[in-house]
Formats: C-alpha cells, sequence, structure tokens
C-alpha cells in the first residue's frame, strides 16, 4: 500500500509541475541558452540562464512536450536556481545516472530535491529521453553549444 501512495503522489507532482511549471518563459536577459528537441516524443525545449559570478542567478525555460518532459524543466529550473556551476554539474551526474544507470543505489538523491521523482522513470526506457531532454540542453547552454541538442 505504501509503494501505491508514493507513486500516486509523485504522479501528482509530475502532473503539477506539467499543469503549472515554474519558471516557464523566455529570459529576456539570458546570457546562455541552448535549445534541444526529442523527435521521438515530439518534446521541444528552450533553456534561458543568466550567470553571474560562476552561479545560475535565473534560470527558465519554454517549449512544449509530454508531462514527463514539462514537468522535469520545471523542477530542474527550481532546484537549480541560485546554484554554483559546480553544484549544476554534480545535480546533472546525479540525475542523469539515476535514470540511466544500471545501480543507482548509491547516489544521493537528496540533491535533486523534488527532482527524484523521475527515478521511476528508469522503469521505461523509452521515456528517459524525456526526463532528460532539459538537463541535457542545460549542459549545452552552459557549454554554449549553438546545435540544437536532440535525444537522437
Amino acid at each position: 500500500m505504501f509503494d501505491d501512495d508514493i507513486n500516486d503522489l509523485y504522479q501528482e507532482l509530475i502532473l503539477d509541475h506539467n499543469a503549472h511549471p515554474h519558471n516557464y518563459g523566455e529570459l529576456k536577459c539570458a546570457n546562455h541558452q541552448a535549445r534541444g528537441h526529442n523527435p521521438l516524443c515530439g518534446d521541444d525545449v528552450e533553456i534561458f540562464l543568466l550567470i553571474k559570478n560562476d552561479c545560475i542567478e535565473d534560470i527558465r525555460f519554454t517549449g512544449q512536450g509530454c508531462a514527463i518532459s514539462k514537468s522535469s524543466a520545471s523542477m530542474m529550473t527550481d532546484e537549480l536556481k541560485g546554484k554554483s556551476l559546480a553544484e549544476v554539474q554534480a545535480i546533472f551526474h546525479i540525475f542523469h545516472e539515476l535514470l540511466t544507470a544500471e545501480d543507482s543505489s548509491k547516489l544521493d538523491i537528496n540533491a535533486l530535491g523534488k527532482a527524484s521523482v523521475f527515478s521511476g522513470v528508469k522503469q521505461f526506457p523509452m521515456r528517459v529521453k524525456c526526463a532528460t531532454l532539459a538537463w541535457h540542453t542545460l549542459i549545452a547552454a552552459l557549454n554554449d553549444k549553438n546545435n540544437a541538442v536532440t535525444t537522437e
């Protein structure tokens, strides 16, 4: 019963962030940005960053996609705002390993905040690309990659 309650809570959180995404919209003063696309699901995302003093001062996103893609971008922006670039890289690594590594039991998922709810996506390999698209697009923005990120 407990596992079902937790799964229901996670689904509610994902659906809420999809319906009411946080930090949604363009950031006119962005000094880094990148666009990502998942052709398999049709997800499109653009990440906007304002980086000052090696810290994400502000982060926003735009785009369209499935509930997993949009809610992942929403939770990512919540978690990364105000973080140093070193912290962002570490959090990205944890998120990516959580969804792709065979054994993620030793990861400190507390660093992910609410984004840890995506741990269950690993059970659905086709949805991993949806959950990680915004995160890979974030890394492209940090590295000033001009080419669109794609999950293919």
